[in-house]
């Protein structure tokens, strides 16, 4: 069966054929049958004979006296499903795995801990990393040696498996000492390299550092960062909107917009179905890998909410709709929580359901509308996409823009409303026609580090673009998360499936989900949001602190030990544990008055503070924080008769302006406000004026007279 199938979970045994299995798979399958993580079931018919991480692995290898083959990757992973190809699923590697290794499985989105070490092993042995990770390990998963893809046969300057694993194993066989060795000097290395307590200065001059270093890196013509691959990297962007708010420095501000509307108009979008592709493999933003992954729907969508703040140009809004348009419409479980994500592939082909010919849309649309289309979005006969493996064109074509819409009405004659409207009506045609295509394969796991991002985004959205059907789409996850993936203690579980919750919560999953729901309650201002991030936000402190550095470990105190507990600070892929959570902790602290809640987030940036103001522009999202300890930070606390148009209009006011160092309370006019006295007893005071909706606007809780003038208050807010 072709390894597409798997993918489908075509070949999975039914349910009554499950509970027959021997608890190896037996001659069909291996252990990992028996797992949730759709990427480990991906494997679970290769005749290596895969292992989950977990003791039976390690002690399996401590008899068997064998070293570890570890590869680490994730479902929607191209390059991971090519080296399954070649070499997972062929008899000869797998019996030459098999033969000199105990080998494990680990998906990386559900056992980011692990992951991080590991890719820490792999950038420090081989100066980069990147997925599949291949390590080999000691029976004590302490490992000597370690890369990312490999061949099943030497090609192109890489090593073939084949080779390396009759190497590696000949070596753990007769020269055991030298393989111990290099995992002892591995270890020692990265224990000494572990983060110690910072002692540098941080302060304006390291905002103005991280602005030089990421003009220095961007694409004065096509936007983004860098020459080669192009990556959204959205916290580089609400750092920059942040910057220009400081400075009044336009660059900033145009280096946003540049990228964002080159992202739109690029391959990297997806026209048809909307929502973004992981990222271009070119400058121009044309060719992306196709997979599409839920972390950067949400957090795209929070720039581009934060751009349309700062701007006002209804593209942006417009953008971000279409991809909540995107998650609520395909990423979306029926119990509320959204999925991780969608491969790159369909019919064993990377891209094949997004790409089309000029044939098919003609074919489709009629002659008028297909030319108008093949037009628009810069379709061509011969095609434009590359298969990135032989460079050579596929005679498919990716749809992207080369002119924005005004500009392309004017070159066609057309109103700029009229081209919209037609091309709206052609999307949803080819939209209709695409959906017939085979998908491809969704994973439906449900992992709460990623739902808290994507809560955040849609209950931002609602707030700011004023629709109730996000915010309602947030609330309904959040409640889900927190019946199915919090237990007993108040302790948050990673990942849902099946039914399921497993595997303990990490840094990450507390961390995103109280910015999440710290989104709701500015949204909703339901006391109860706010509730659950204060209680989330000192369980996170009590299992994550590190009481003797400062910052906070990826993994809890009672989670598994393995050669060193990892730190994250880099805000990659998606912002770490540790820049979330100390933007976090800081609007604790205004919503709450909760010094503490302060002096921590002030803890994590002097922790690090040497790393930062080496390379301030990989921590944008961190810096974040920085900007809002400096200042002006405010706290905005309007009391009103919820929904009373008085309350209303500066509600939304506030919403509409870009302040992002502000935190902001509602107090109702007539109702019990006990929780809330509770929670923020600073606000007890603070009452309506004349019994009309009153503003109180506050800095470090010294407060500005009172105002019922809405104008007022936004003329403060400027």
């Amino acid at each position: 069966m072709d390894s597409q199938a798997k993918r489908t979970h075509a070949y999975f045994p039914t349910p009554e054929e499950m509970r027959t299995l021997p608890p190896d798979g037996g001659a069909n399958y291996n252990r990992l049958i028996f797992e949730k993580s759709p990427y480990l079931l991906q494997h679970a018919a290769n005749p290596v004979d895969w292992r989950p991480w977990g003791d039976e692995a390690f002690e399996q290898a401590k008899k068997e006296d064998k070293p570890v083959f570890l590869s680490i990757g994730y479902s929607t992973c191209h390059w991971c499903h090519v080296m399954e190809r070649e070499s997972f699923e062929d008899p000869e590697a797998a019996a030459l795995l098999n033969r000199h290794f105990i080998c494990i499985k680990v998906d990386r989105e559900e056992r980011p801990d692990i992951d991080h070490v590991y890719m820490s092993v792999t950038q420090a042995m081989t100066g980069a990393g990147g997925w599949p990770m291949s390590v080999f390990l000691t029976p004590d998963k302490e490992p000597f040696y370690a890369g990312t893809y490999f061949p099943k046969e030497d090609h192109m300057g890489r090593p073939g498996l084949m080779r390396l694993a009759t190497l590696l194993g000949e070596l753990w066989k007769n020269e055991r000492s030298k393989a111990l060795n290099a995992a002892q000097q591995v270890v020692q290395a990265l224990s000494q390299a572990q983060p110690k307590k910072g002692r540098e200065e941080l302060g304006p001059h390291t905002l103005g550092k991280a602005f030089a270093g990421l003009k220095a890196s961007y694409d004065v013509q096509q936007g983004g960062f860098g020459r080669g691959n192009k990556f959204p990297t959205p916290h580089n962007l609400t750092f920059l909107l942040r910057y220009w708010k400081r400075t009044g420095d336009a660059e900033a501000l145009a280096m946003v917009e540049k990228t964002l509307t080159a992202m739109r108009m690029g391959g990297i979008y997806d026209h048809v179905g909307f929502g973004i592709h992981r990222y271009a493999t070119d400058p121009n933003w044309l060719l992306p890998h196709f997979e599409k992954m839920l972390y950067d729907q949400a957090l795209t969508a929070n720039a581009l909410l934060e751009a349309y703040q700062a701007t006002g140009k209804e593209e942006y809004a417009t953008n971000a709709r279409e991809i909540f348009t995107y998650v609520l419409r395909d990423m979306t479980s029926p119990e509320g929580g959204f999925y991780s994500a969608e491969d790159a592939d369909s019919e064993g082909e990377e891209g094949k359901f997004y790409v089309w010919t000029t044939k098919e849309i003609t074919e489709i649309l009629g002659k008028e509308d297909g030319a108008l289309f093949i037009s628009a979005f810069n379709l061509v006969k011969g095609g434009n996409f590359f298969d990135q493996a032989t460079g050579q064109k596929t005679g498919d074509s990716i749809p992207h823009l080369q002119k924005d819409p005004g500009r392309l009405a004017a070159d066609l004659g057309m109103e700029k409303a009229e081209l919209e409207s037609r091309l709206e009506k052609i999307r949803a045609a080819l939209f209709a026609e695409r959906e017939k295509r085979i998908h491809p394969y969704k994973d439906d796991k449900i992992l709460t580090d990623w739902n808290g991002l994507m809560i955040a985004a849609l209950a931002k959205g609602g707030r700011i673009l004023g629709d109730e059907k996000y915010t309602l789409a947030a609330v309904r996850a959040a409640d889900f998360i927190l019946d199915a993936l919090q237990d007993g203690e108040g302790h948050l579980q990673k990942r849902f499936r099946e039914g399921e919750a497993a595997l303990p919560g990490l840094l990450d999953d507390y961390a995103f989900m109280v910015w999440g729901l710290l989104e709701l309650y500015e949204s909703t201002f339901g006391v109860k949001w706010l509730k659950k991030a204060v209680t989330l936000n000192e369980t996170m402190l009590d299992l994550f602190w590190d009481r003797k550095n400062g910052g906070l470990f990826m993994s809890p105190v009672y989670g598994e030990k393995l050669f060193m507990r990892g730190k994250d600070l880099h805000d990659g892929a998606q912002p770490s544990g540790n820049s979330v959570a100390a933007v976090n902790l800081l609007r604790l602290a205004g919503i709450t008055a909760n010094e503490e809640c302060r002096e921590k987030a002030e803890a994590i940036l002097q922790a690090f503070s040497g790393q930062i103001e080496a390379q301030p522009y990989v921590y944008t999202h961190l810096l974040g924080a920085l900007d809002f300890i400096i200042g002006p930070a405010l706290e905005i606390v309007i009391c009103g008769d919820q929904g009373a148009r008085d309350s209303t209009v500066m509600l939304d006011g506030v919403n509409q302006r870009f302040v992002p160092n502000k935190v902001l309370v509602f107090r109702p006019n007539t109702e019990d406000c006990k929780e809330l006295d509770e929670l923020a007893p600073y606000t007890r005071e603070q009452a309506c004026v004349q019994g009309k909706a009153t503003a109180y606007v506050c800095q470090g809780y010294t407060c500005q007279r009172p105002t019922t003038d809405p104008e007022a208050l936004f003329r403060i807010l400027s």
